[in-house]
């Protein structure tokens, strides 16, 4: 039964807005607004909060592919060293790569026609456009140099699992951009269940046909299922859902779950799929505990991200 009193405890607030009013500022006057996803981005910027200063907790970053081809990525470059684990996609070694190459991706249009598009080689990712040399090219001549580099080096091992591949490229690559080589700076690993669907994969493919060369998945499953069990405290801040959010909270799920999340998604729970799921919802699995901080901010990342991290200062 609710205690009305408890409930109308905390009043409605409108927000002052002042001139040059800092976004750290904005947040806190936002933090009595009382209201819809506004008070949701407020929630998830104090438990990230908290997360990160917590010393005891394991903290998992996790994004999808098509957010890098856009500013975001700089966002998230600046953002790796405060976490202890990346999970994503292939198509981040795509965009990061192509675009750490000098890949040039230019402002469009959703609704431009592609039809027209496609006569003069330009593709089309939301409403970001990429010049077909700017991308596939660049991916696989980038790639190869890379590949061929660490065959050559006398610590090639033969075998690598995708994180210790992922380490070998970042030590490689120039670009302190790149969301690769700042993991590698900071050596925090990265994991990509899927590393195989995309450019980065298939290149990967080609050369292990004429190369000794072997990808072996399962032992970075084997460090994300030591890295459940070793750490009483775990957190994420997951942005958008796929396989980078599933793979996160399945593992956690070992460890009686997240102590920490905060998830940033646009896809609706109606259609049961695991990107419009809410965290609540983990609750029921396992992969979140009941008392654990966790909000579910309804909006989009090229939006949320650099307002959180502006509050936050992740720089």
């Amino acid at each position: 039964m609710y205690d009305k009193a408890a409930i109308l405890k905390k009043e409605v607030k409108d927000i002052k807005i002042k001139k040059n009013m800092k976004v750290s500022d904005l947040i806190t006057e936002m933090s009595e607004m009382g209201g819809f996803s506004g008070q949701h981005l407020v929630q998830g910027i104090d438990i990230t909060k908290r997360m990160l200063a917590d010393k005891e907790s394991f903290n998992f970053l996790s994004f999808p592919a098509d957010i890098i081809s856009t500013g975001t990525r700089g966002v998230i470059s600046s953002m790796v060293k405060y976490f202890d684990a990346l999970m994503t996609t292939c198509g981040t070694m795509d965009h990061d790569i192509a675009r750490a190459f000098g890949g040039k991706y230019s402002i469009g249009s959703f609704s431009a026609n592609d039809t027209e598009l496609h006569k003069i080689g330009v593709y089309r990712l939301g409403n970001v456009f990429i010049e077909n040399k700017e991308y596939g090219q660049k991916v696989e001549d980038a790639v190869n140099e890379i590949l061929n580099d660490i065959y050559k080096s006398k610590d090639y091992k033969k075998e690598y699992s995708p994180s210790e591949l992922l380490h070998e490229f970042g030590r490689r690559m120039k670009d302190d951009s790149s969301i690769i080589r700042q993991a590698y700076l900071h050596n925090v690993p990265i994991f990509v269940p899927g590393l195989v669907d995309g450019a980065f994969g298939t290149q990967l493919t080609i050369f292990s046909q004429d190369h000794d060369f072997k990808l072996n998945f399962l032992k970075d499953e084997l460090v994300l299922s030591n890295l459940s069990f070793d750490n009483k405290v775990t957190g994420a801040l997951m942005l958008g859902g796929g396989i980078s959010k599933h793979h996160v909270i399945w593992w956690n799920q070992f460890k009686g779950g997240l102590d920490y999340a905060v998830y940033v998604t646009t896809a609706t729970q109606y259609d049961g799929s695991l990107s419009g799921a809410r965290l609540e919802e983990a609750v029921s699995w396992g992969k979140i505990k009941e008392k654990a901080k966790y909000v579910t901010i309804d909006g989009d990342v090229t939006i949320i991200l650099p307002i959180m991290a502006a509050a936050l200062d992740l720089v």
